[in-house]
């Protein structure tokens, strides 16, 4: 056997360990543009790889989670909640032997799309693109994927395989769904999408709630006599106070929030292994075929669950702190979007050329995707400085 072979038969994942409804390759739709396979990964590690290569993914760095990058260093960023995320669908995706790679590329790509500022940025821009077809950071992910990124000579995008695009796009308006062919069916039809991509999803939700609670107590904007009335932190705060006692609060809330997302893991494994059964799933079809999600909590920790989730909403991202950091988001990308709207020779050279392109195929709402895309595709720190250097050029001078 040559040195190639092997190394191709080495990479390829060994499918006898994977349930019968986890994703392969083999059997995947695959890419949209055919390539050679490569010699030493599977093709979900090519998509792992793509996503961490690209300029979107780096961007993530310098984009708000909850509290603005500059409000302090040691906050959640976009990048650091991705990693997370990556983490836990991972350790999820194992113990239910699944696809693992395919379950780390999802994760990693998942919130390319995410504007600046969070999600007060996201509300501005769908605002501001309402008559345009709004703007949906889950359906700019699959963009930057698909379009956006100008990494490779024969197309843009990562090219990435099917499954991988699939569950990115999460979420999918019926309009949208029907000008995309294979990947929008599911919507139309109520169908699920692989269980890699469900179990991603709630991983998503496990990460954001639990770090933005430890990031909550850190600003001081929640504090843990809050948190006490919250089940499913006071059940844990109640046993690590009494076996740890002594310890620092800051040390025991790193405690509790290990278990609850202990907790959170563990009962969204085993309800997901009771759902399969129940359902008889012995094939990823059988995944695709239903008109529920498989991967799910408990009754009881999905209420509890949903406790948490209500508290955070109140208590966290409604704070007058960060409404005041929202508000001031939300009026920087407006005013942003209705100054290039209105003046496209402010954008950037490579941008205004192609709003000009735009605009002669699609008129106005070309001209806005494009500014959209800008300004998605914007860390807080750059958003920050456009706005300043839009400002400046419109201030009249004495």
């Amino acid at each position: 056997m040559s040195t190639s072979k092997a190394y191709v038969e080495n990479a390829i994942v060994d499918s006898s360990r994977l349930a019968n409804y986890a994703v392969i390759q083999e059997t995947s739709p695959g890419r949209r543009f055919s390539e050679p396979s490569c010699q030493t990964r599977t093709e979900f590690q090519r998509d792992r790889d793509r996503v961490i290569h690209s300029t979107a993914f780096r961007r993530l760095e310098y984009k708000t989670q909850v509290f603005i990058n500059h409000e302090g260093d040691l906050y959640r960023t976009r990048l650091t909640h991705t990693l997370e995320v990556a983490q836990i669908a991972r350790s999820i995706a194992r113990a239910l032997r699944l696809n693992e790679d395919l379950t780390e590329a999802i994760a990693l790509a998942h919130d390319l799309g995410h504007t600046a500022f969070g999600h007060a940025g996201q509300d501005a821009l769908h605002e501001c693109m309402q008559d345009f077809g709004g703007f949906e950071h889950n359906f700019q992910s699959l963009r930057v994927v698909d379009k956006l990124e100008e990494k490779y000579p024969d197309y843009n995008g990562l090219n990435l395989m099917f499954d991988t695009r699939e569950g990115i796009l999460k979420h999918c308006s019926l309009k949208n769904a029907r000008s995309m062919g294979a990947l929008g069916k599911r919507f139309i039809d109520r169908t699920q999408p692989s269980l890699e991509a469900q179990l991603t999803n709630i991983a998503d939700e496990i990460a954001y709630n639990n770090h933005d609670v430890d990031d909550g107590l850190r600003s001081g904007l929640i504090t843990i006599k809050q948190l006490r009335g919250v089940e499913l932190f006071d059940q844990h705060y109640v046993d690590v106070n009494k076996r740890f006692g002594e310890l620092t609060e800051k040390r025991k809330t790193h405690e509790v929030v290990r278990r609850i997302i202990n907790e959170l893991v563990c009962d969204l494994i085993g309800q997901t292994k009771q759902n399969l059964n129940l359902h008889n799933i012995s094939s990823l079809e059988d995944v695709r075929s239903l008109n529920i999600p498989l991967a799910s909590f408990s009754p009881e920790v999905k209420s509890k669950n949903s406790a948490l989730k209500s508290f955070l909403n109140k208590n966290l991202y409604q704070h007058a702190q960060v409404d005041r950091m929202s508000t001031n988001a939300k009026m920087m990308i407006t005013e942003l979007f209705k100054q290039f709207f209105n003046s496209p020779d402010l954008l950037p050279d490579e941008h205004r050329e192609t709003a000009y392109i735009k605009e002669k195929i699609n008129g106005a709402s070309g001209v806005a995707r494009v500014i959209s895309d800008y300004i998605a595709g914007m860390t807080d720190r750059y958003a920050q400085t456009e706005y300043n250097r839009i400002t400046n050029h419109n201030r009249p001078t004495e």
